[in-house]
């Protein structure tokens, strides 16, 4: 299996994938500590949470994914939402925690 097809293996096949660095416990940089925290925030208690660093295809093939250069990425029921900042300002509208309780139901 190619690094596209286990993204989208990965993806489609849980309701919400966080694509991070580092883990939900120790993120290695501030914007994966933000997505966390706007998961937790969002009463989110259980979602996949790849760590890109360990695996490089990963971290470079995430990006080639979504055409998207940054990490974190956020995937709800297989479509992509966004980085930290996208996440924060769904948050701030309510349309966050909607999507959430929707993967989940």
């Amino acid at each position: 299996m190619d690094t596209q097809e286990l993204i989208k293996s990965q993806v489609t096949s849980n309701p919400v994938v966080l694509y991070m660095k580092g883990s939900p416990k120790f993120p290695q940089c501030g914007f994966s500590g933000l997505a966390v925290q706007i998961l937790q925030a969002s009463g989110l208690k259980d979602f996949v949470a790849i760590d890109v660093l360990a695996d490089p295809a990963i971290r470079e093939g995430i990006k080639v994914y979504a055409n998207w250069p940054t990490i974190p990425q956020l995937y709800i029921n297989g479509e992509f939402i966004g980085g930290a900042d996208i996440m924060r300002d769904l948050y701030q509208q309510g349309e966050l925690q909607k999507l959430l309780q929707e993967a989940q139901a």
